[in-house]
């Protein structure tokens, strides 16, 4: 699954160019030691000793994390062909993709909706050094009102087919955070607003009331876990960040008020603004409805375009792709688009290390080159600050000093 190389267990990486988003500070030829699967020291001077990874001839950042993907979910499996997904299939399909992911660089990640508590199961057989993967903040079943966005739409009344999410009024969605809690989940996702993908919403439809959102909220910052809702809409947009919500998923439709909003209540954004080139080039093949295509047609310029002024306003904005929608793997393919709509390549960086570390909680564990830290590094040929397609080719993975990819 990944090696360890060293020497007593130390390990000198020796990075021709070393990028630190965090601090914004580019090194060369800086030797990072790596003891116990942590950064030790960074220094312009070569240890004595260790066994050295030679990566002078590459660039050197720290592994880069995801805030929105479902491993658990097949890029080719929409509309309804989702009704042959169990939660023993997507516990197959979330080793295969948690493999895939760890390979493109992304050493962390947040799985936003799973069938089953698949995805803790994944998590855990990661963590437990089962099977490779990315570490890993697990949701369990998205949380959603009846008929809405994260119910199960596709079949007709007598199926009596309802998701595990699903609950209606303050005290059945706080049971809902109970639930997925007792289960393992390390963070809470709920739908505020119609969706894209599901069948019979309408996106700028708020889904929960205020009520309701203050609810899970409430009882998720009570049990110690931050909240992320899917929104699309103004109207349910705001009304989550009034609810106090950590991070607000996709935003496609946030006006000038919900800016102002997230900036004063230190609202995270996650805005998946690469995936609608998939969805429109290559969803109907992948069985998404007609009337999933329509919606994106609407809602995916005017993502970007929100994206653009969020990103003028000063709104944290952390790196979320929406990655099993599209294929797993191919996450880095938003970096350019981040580029192309206002953010420098650094800036871009920043959002899938540090930003994003912070948002998950885990600005002390990973998401920057500093001692003490997990080891999570990754390499590429060349400057990604001069052309940040480059990170879509990662050729080194290290996590938690754990040699996984190597070319």
């Amino acid at each position: 699954m990944g090696e360890v190389a060293g020497d007593n267990d130390v390990i000198i990486v020796h990075a021709g160019r070393l990028i630190d988003p965090a601090t914004e500070r580019v090194l060369a030829d800086q030797y990072l030691t790596i003891e116990n699967g942590l950064i030790a020291a960074v220094s312009s001077n070569r240890p004595s000793s260790g066994t050295i990874v030679d990566l002078s001839e590459k660039t050197v950042l720290p592994g880069l994390m995801d805030a929105h993907v479902h491993l658990t979910s097949r890029h080719d499996q929409h509309g309804y062909r989702r009704l042959r997904s169990t939660p023993a299939s997507s516990a197959i399909n979330g080793v295969v993709n948690a493999h895939t992911t760890l390979m493109a660089g992304f050493t962390t990640v947040r799985n936003l909706g799973a069938q089953g508590y698949a995805d803790i199961a994944l998590r855990d057989a990661i963590n437990a050094g089962l099977v490779p993967g990315p570490r890993m903040l697990a949701s369990g079943p998205s949380i959603g009102i009846t008929g809405g966005h994260c119910d199960m739409n596709l079949l007709p009344a007598q199926y009596k087919a309802k998701a595990g999410g699903v609950a209606d009024g303050p005290w059945a969605v706080r049971a809902k955070v109970r639930e997925n809690i007792k289960y393992g989940a390390s963070v809470i996702k709920f739908c505020g607003t119609g969706g894209v993908l599901s069948k019979g919403t309408t996106i700028g439809a708020q889904q929960f009331t205020f009520e309701e959102m203050s609810a899970i909220v409430d009882e998720a910052h009570a049990l110690g876990l931050k909240v992320a809702v899917h929104a699309h809409g103004s109207d349910g947009i705001k009304t989550a960040i009034k609810a106090g919500v950590d991070s607000v998923e996709h935003a496609s439709l946030i006006d000038d008020e919900g800016l102002r909003l997230a900036k004063k209540n230190n609202t995270t954004l996650s805005m998946d603004i690469y995936v609608s080139d998939f969805i429109l080039a290559e969803g109907e093949a992948a069985g998404i409805l007609p009337e999933s295509l329509a919606k994106e047609r609407i809602v995916g310029r005017q993502q970007r375009e929100r994206f653009q002024a969020a990103h003028r306003a000063g709104i944290e904005i952390a790196f979320g792709s929406d990655a099993g929608v599209y294929r797993h793997g191919l996450n880095a393919r938003q970096f350019a688009y981040m580029v192309e709509w206002g953010m420098t390549p650094m800036e871009a960086m920043k959002a899938a290390t540090s930003v994003t570390a912070d948002l998950f909680g885990l600005s002390e564990v990973t998401g920057r080159v500093s001692p003490g830290l997990a080891a999570d590094l990754i390499a590429v040929d060349g400057d990604p600050l001069s052309d940040i397609r480059l990170l879509e080719g990662v050729t080194f993975v290290m996590k938690d000093g754990v040699i996984y990819k190597d070319e």
